[in-house]
């Protein structure tokens, strides 16, 4: 009976050892406890990232194959430095600072040493690395543009930091991620999936097969195709056209909030940011504190809208009731604020509406202004109603776009003017400059654009969006295909789009017409202070236009601002018929226009607010 009980203790004992053990095999596992064995080593399969494609399927941005050198600290064993390191074209110091951070980083998991070999670098470096125990060449791929434009839209990918490691778990030391752009916003379309393979090593640390014959391995997922809304041919036209100028063009297609073309003046070929110079031409590029073609003009730049904004000014007093077409403001060459008289250009006389747009005449819309304050009782309620219709347009906030930067643009209201002035202290006289788009309003070029799309529309636009169709899914998010309406009633908006196209036909525009195409369009000259050697100097003006064509079925609004650019139709009104020439005809037929306007720069007014030492020009590194 003892001798049972003992044997049966004995098979329970044994069963269970058995049964535990089969569990942690089987069952009881994961990729952080196979990470932390010793006797095995995980290999990754980086996938290519996804190809980018226009609006009308042409590629943007491809791959390319790259090698990195990498290393795993504790498989390393003594070698002869000296040697290696001409072999990889680099220091003892480099080599021995990057050795310190593979160790910091981890001993047991692989490190970059050498980024992004050349095919080259590559084929002259494989059969010797078998000499140096612990290194190895991994393969991956690089961005290959087919373009040379659009740097802003596209974005750049660069390796992971310490910051993106703690982050997110996903990540491993020397993988690439997007940093700006489409590459940022969709990263996790793009880049995949990573697929890893777990290797068996013996007490040698030899490796001997796959671990578990690969039952743990998982197959790369490659990055998903991406068709974005822009018109590769309209951007890089639109970029020739920037030549020596600074400022931002954004077109939208008004049926859909489809952004067609999104322009940062100055820019840079994306391919400069690709390869082992990436860091050095990015530093160049960076801390370029006077062009800056890394700050993206087109969506971070907030000039006052200029008399653009007169047009919903206009909408607003229509809307309020507090005008009609017929009513009439005179204007003194001029209007007076107290005795303080500001000027007007328009030749002076009594102006209606119509008039009062396509001449853009300020005392006109000064007058609209103050109809719209008198309306209430108090400046307060005033102002409210106003902030409110303004930003039914998408001014003064994010627009909700698929783009990983911006900047909300300024409507001021009440709290902003009781900061200033004090609470019941000011009155609609003080922030006349309203009226006309100066003052204290800002927009972005995206936010006129859209302005613009939404009065082409005659009242509402839908969220300007850069995501056209993503590989795999059905549909874009659906917030980018809803209608966003405006304060605004559509019967208003006829007489205000009339006024526009007379811009054209009569007004501030009429010597830049398209022939054979009816545009709608307004001219804006911003005022330009800024502070030189402590004092506040008054430089070049910046011209700002906006436009939408066809009139009665716009394809495509637009707003072009270029800094210095003189009056509102002198370089905004051109570039813009230009662009719009191009996209709707796809060729020009003002080649006299064309040719000025691609020759012709700003650098000798940009010379002007720093220095009276002639510009010099980065030389990067390819």
């Amino acid at each position: 009976m003892k001798k049972l009980l003992l044997s049966s203790i004995i098979v329970i004992i044994g069963i269970t050892f058995i049964g535990r053990l089969s569990y942690l095999q089987l069952f009881s596992f994961s990729p952080n406890q196979l990470l932390e064995d010793p006797a095995i080593k995980e290999v990754y399969d980086y996938p290519e990232r996804g190809y980018i494609y226009d609006r009308n399927g042409l590629l943007l941005v491809g791959n390319q194959p790259a090698y990195d050198v990498m290393v795993i600290p504790r498989e390393t064993k003594p070698l002869d430095t000296v040697e290696f390191c001409g072999l990889l074209g680099i220091t003892k110091k480099q080599f021995l600072k990057k050795m310190e951070s593979a160790q910091v980083y981890s001993t047991r998991l692989p490190s970059v040493l050498v980024p992004q070999l050349s095919k080259e670098d590559y084929a002259r470096l494989q059969e010797k690395m078998r000499k140096y125990t612990g290194f190895y060449i991994q393969k991956r791929s690089l961005r290959d543009y087919l373009t040379n434009s659009a740097a802003n839209v596209l974005g750049y990918i660069s390796e992971v930091n310490e910051a993106d490691l703690r982050k997110n778990l996903y990540y491993r030391a020397g993988e690439l991620k997007g940093r700006t752009g489409i590459e940022k916003q969709y990263e996790e379309v793009l880049r995949g999936r990573k697929g890893v393979k777990f290797i068996q090593k013996d007490r040698f640390n030899r490796d001997i097969g796959p671990y578990k014959d690969g039952a743990l391995d998982t197959l790369p997922q490659l990055g998903s195709e991406l068709h974005i809304t822009i018109d590769k041919t309209l951007q890089e036209y639109g970029e020739k056209l920037m030549n020596g100028k600074r400022g931002g063009i954004v077109a939208i297609e008004p049926a859909s909030g489809e952004i067609l073309t999104m322009i940062s003046g100055p820019t840079y070929d994306p391919a400069l940011l690709v390869g082992r110079k990436r860091s050095k031409n990015y530093t160049k590029l960076h801390y370029d504190s006077i062009a800056k073609p890394t700050w993206d003009r087109s969506l971070l730049a907030q000039p006052s809208p200029g008399s653009p904004f007169k047009t919903l000014n206009a909408l607003v007093a229509l809307q309020e009731g507090v005008i009609d077409t017929e009513t009439k403001i005179r204007c003194y060459n001029g209007f007076f604020v107290g005795s303080d008289k500001k000027g007007c250009h328009c030749g002076g006389g009594n102006r209606d509406l119509n008039v009062g747009i396509y001449k853009s005449c300020n005392a006109y819309f000064a007058g609209v202004f103050r109809k719209i304050y008198g309306k209430f009782e108090t400046t307060d309620k005033g102002m409210d109603v106003w902030e409110k219709h303004m930003k039914s347009f998408g001014l003064g906030n994010y627009l909700g776009t698929d783009l990983p930067t911006g900047q909300p643009g300024r409507i001021p209201n009440r709290e902003y003017y009781d900061k200033q002035y004090g609470d019941n202290r000011w009155a609609p006289t003080f922030i006349i400059s309203n009226a006309i788009g100066q003052g204290e309003v800002a927009a972005t070029p995206i936010q006129l654009a859209n302005m613009t799309a939404a009065i082409a529309n005659r009242g509402y636009f839908y969220t300007p969006h850069i995501v056209k169709k993503i590989a795999g899914k059905s549909n874009i998010d659906a917030k980018y295909t809803e209608r966003r309406y405006t304060t605004i009633d559509k019967k208003h908006f006829d007489p205000v789009v009339d006024g526009m196209a007379d811009v054209y036909k009569k007004g501030t525009a009429r010597w830049i017409q398209v022939p054979n195409i009816e545009i709608a369009g307004k001219t804006g000259t911003v005022e330009n202070f800024t502070k030189i050697n402590g004092e506040r100097v008054q430089l070049t003006d910046h011209s700002v236009f906006v436009a939408f064509a066809p009139v009665n079925n716009p394809k495509i609004a637009i707003a072009v601002y270029i800094e210095h650019g003189y009056y509102g139709n002198r370089y905004a009104g051109h570039i813009a018929s230009l662009m719009i020439e191009k996209y709707l005809k796809g060729t020009i037929t003002r080649k006299d226009l064309e040719e000025r306007m691609l020759q012709k720069t700003l650098d000798h007014e940009y010379q002007k607010q720093y220095s009276t030492e002639p510009f010099k020009i980065n030389e990067y590194v390819w």
